[in-house]
């Protein structure tokens, strides 16, 4: 009977252990399976998302639409697949999409509510990319900041200044901002104010003024050069000379005004009064 009996107790033992492997066994290759298969979707979802997002930049580039466009759309279909990814990972663990996305709405409204400023900065984006007020690579002042757009972002605008520095300004600052985009068109006019003692002849003082603008180079010879009283000050009279020039010259082109307008004074013996 004691024989028996230990037999009996060795064989419930090994059908325990067998029970358990067995478990063991179905569950590592019903979750491994889906383990696997969650990394495979997601590999398939990042590659898919990069090879769209380059097949975007290509597209629309041959339309010839504006860089930022295609950066911002490119954006948009890559994050789209990588969110379908995602979602079908929820469905592979054999998670309820109504459940979650019902779970999700609810937590997006109050998202939503708490985020007032980050989704005022993403419509402000959309609107930047549609109505297009500046591109990439052009000078613009907005939010008193200045420099050159390098990047139009979803929530910001990134601006690199003229010694180098990296502005991030929230969309909202900008597009409620008035901007100035000083490169917007191909040339620009340049104003240079001098002033001259009230002893001068004035029809002389503005013969050397335009025969000094007139021999700046670089300027646009097409367009008119002018010298005008602008005003009358405490101890002089105020000149504004202008002349035009192509835009990405026109830092040159208004130091090169500047010197031109003090040689010709000094060689017309016309001295400039100090003060206001």
């Amino acid at each position: 009977m004691r024989l028996l009996a230990i037999h009996t107790a060795g064989s419930s033992a090994v059908d325990s252990a067998a029970r358990a492997t067995e478990f063991v066994a179905t569950i590592a290759i019903d979750w491994g399976g889906r383990v696997i298969g969650v990394v495979l979707v997601l590999m398939g979802a990042w590659i898919v998302g990069g090879w769209a997002r380059k097949s975007i930049f290509t597209v629309v580039r041959r339309t010839h639409v504006d860089q930022t466009v295609s950066t911002f759309f490119g954006n948009l279909v890559r994050w789209t697949v990588l969110v379908l990814g995602l979602v079908a990972c929820l469905s592979i663990f054999g998670i309820n999409i109504a459940a979650v996305a019902a779970v999700i709405g609810a937590a997006g409204l109050a998202i939503g509510l708490a985020m007032q400023g980050s989704l005022a900065n993403l419509a402000a984006g959309i609107m930047l990319l549609i109505l297009r007020p500046f591109r990439l690579g052009d000078a613009i002042v907005v939010a008193g900041q200045s420099g050159k757009v390098n990047e139009i972002d979803l929530f910001n605008t990134k601006l690199d200044t003229a010694d180098n520095r990296r502005l991030i300004i929230p969309n909202s600052a900008v597009f409620g901002a008035t901007i100035e985009n000083s490169t917007h068109h191909p040339k620009r006019r340049v104003d240079v104010m001098v002033r001259t003692p009230f002893q001068a002849d004035v029809e002389r003082t503005r013969e050397i003024l335009l025969a000094a603008a007139s021999g700046v180079p670089r300027r646009l010879a097409d367009e008119p050069v002018e010298a005008s009283l602008a005003d009358i000050g405490n101890t002089g009279l105020v000149w504004a000379v202008r002349l035009w020039c192509a835009t990405d010259d026109a830092g040159v082109v208004r130091d090169a005004l500047v010197t031109a307008v003090k040689s010709g004074l000094e060689r017309a013996s016309i001295t400039i009064p100090n003060g206001p």
